[in-house]
């Protein structure tokens, strides 16, 4: 069962995208935060196994939630996917690096958010889609590496390959046809260097790649 916190400060979006959700099997809503101190004390109490994390929100908003629930070691299973509008949101560079696991637009299809919340909550971030990829181009590419190249001295040379196109926002399957392996090959090398870095999941990997200069920007 995918476990969902809904925190955004609109009460009419909340219960919309409860309705959807919970007509879901395979999902449950466990609760609901109005602002980010809420996410964060709520998301503490439940443990879900996705925060929908909007940004924008009265007093201490959606990136300092993320930051704190990100930063807390007992909510390492738990994965924030923010909702955003991709081309006015200048916060989510900062997102990312405080540990948020994907994005989607608050324009977003029934299917488009049910499938976001499915993907996330498997640990295979969005870093696939256009919109993402367009995102990761125009936002997380633009960082100034801030890691020592060193610190990927633990993997292995196909790891690193498969780390650099991941950041590239190429999919399990594009990755496979590139190196002529199966797609369970690059997933068990995308796993092995997540937990060689101490990645939460394939969005920090992607982010490590960019800070330790790994990839740069095209």
């Amino acid at each position: 069962m995918i476990t969902i916190l809904l925190a955004d400060d609109q009460a009419l979006l909340r219960t919309t995208f409860r309705m959807l959700i919970e007509a879901n099997t395979d999902m449950a809503v466990v609760g609901e935060a109005a602002n980010g101190d809420e996410a964060v004390a709520l998301t503490r109490d439940h443990h879900p196994t996705v925060v929908l994390m909007d940004i924008r929100m009265p007093g201490t908003d959606g990136l300092a939630a993320t930051t704190a629930i990100c930063a807390d070691p007992s909510l390492s299973g738990t994965r924030v996917l923010i909702l955003t509008t991709f081309e006015t949101d200048e916060y989510v560079a900062k997102a990312l690096r405080a540990g948020a696991s994907g994005f989607l637009g608050k324009d977003v299809s029934a299917d488009g958010l049910l499938a976001g919340i499915r993907t996330v909550a498997a640990g295979d971030a969005l870093l696939s889609p256009t919109a993402t990829r367009t995102l990761i181009t125009r936002f997380l590419a633009t960082a100034e590496p801030g890691e020592p190249l060193e610190r990927l001295a633990v993997l292995t040379a196909r790891e690193r390959e498969v780390m650099a196109l991941a950041a590239e926002g190429r999919s399990n399957v594009e990755i496979a046809e590139r190196l002529v392996v199966s797609p369970l090959t690059v997933r068990t090398h995308v796993q092995r260097a997540m937990t060689k870095l101490g990645a939460r999941d394939r969005t920090q990997l992607v982010v490590i790649a960019y800070r330790t200069g790994l990839v740069r920007p095209r």
